[in-house]
């Protein structure tokens, strides 16, 4: 058996549960057979959860907390780590590819997590935040793996189906 690829979204749990493009992009990478991770709480994470779930899909989430019971509902896996933001590092290296959608500081330093590791990474600017901020940095072009931007959710899995050969 061939292993399924891994797409960890990242963002903020503080943004509402409700965002399209977060949902579109689950359900896109639930849809591609490829496995979503995210870390496993509200907001951004909570909306990807739900559209892969809904299409079927493999969600995984990384919890920063030691309980199970504090992931979302969407999560078929759920891996508590007891580790807090250090859990951050942990995300990205169970990455393939990485998705930020919006974002705090959380999110901040899993986009620095993923250009130290080499991962693919995906900023989409129609969500504000540090995914939006991050792109323009000058340490975004230093980054380790290929940054990609991403103005609308079809950019966004136009860009994962280029980085997967599934054109």
């Amino acid at each position: 058996m061939t292993r399924k690829r891994q797409i960890v979204v990242i963002g903020s749990s503080d943004e509402s549960p409700d965002l399209p493009g977060a949902v579109a992009i689950g359900r896109y990478i639930a849809e591609q057979g490829h496995v979503l991770i995210t870390g496993g709480r509200g907001g951004v994470m909570e909306a990807a959860s739900r559209g892969a779930a809904d299409a079927g899909g493999i969600v995984i989430g990384i919890l920063p907390g030691e309980s199970i019971d504090s992931a979302n509902r969407y999560c078929s896996v759920v891996i508590p780590t007891g580790l807090g933001f250090a859990r951050n590092a942990v995300n990205i290296l169970a990455a393939d590819a990485v998705v930020a959608i919006g974002g705090r500081y959380g999110t901040l330093s899993e986009l620095a997590y993923a250009s130290l590791y080499g991962r693919p990474l995906i900023c989409c600017t129609f969500a504000g935040g540090w995914s939006a901020g991050y792109a323009l940095t000058p340490e975004a072009g230093d980054a380790g793996g290929p940054v990609y931007v991403a103005h609308t959710t079809e950019e966004a899995c136009h860009h994962l189906a280029l980085i997967f050969g599934n054109r």
